[in-house]
């Protein structure tokens, strides 16, 4: 909250400064939040899209073996 706070006072004096003007006032919020954004996904540690589709495929493949394995054991099942 204190964050935020802060932001706020500087952008609000600022305004009352006249230094600022509603399309930088615009332009410095979208940059806090992209920036916000950022810092948040990098805290995720998501893995990149190459890494996702190795691990998608590995998935797919396990995914494969089991259920060719059901398959067999129902096999032997019904003899």
């Amino acid at each position: 909250m204190s964050k935020s706070k802060f932001i706020a006072d500087k952008i609000t004096k600022l305004l009352e400064q006249g230094l600022i003007s509603y399309k930088d006032l615009s332009s410095e919020i979208l940059n806090i939040f992209n920036s916000k954004k950022d810092e948040i996904i990098l805290k995720l540690e998501l893995p990149t899209k190459e890494e996702f589709e190795v691990l998608k495929k590995r998935v797919e493949n396990l995914e494969k073996k089991k259920i060719i394995k059901i398959k067999k054991k129902s096999k032997k099942l019904k003899r």
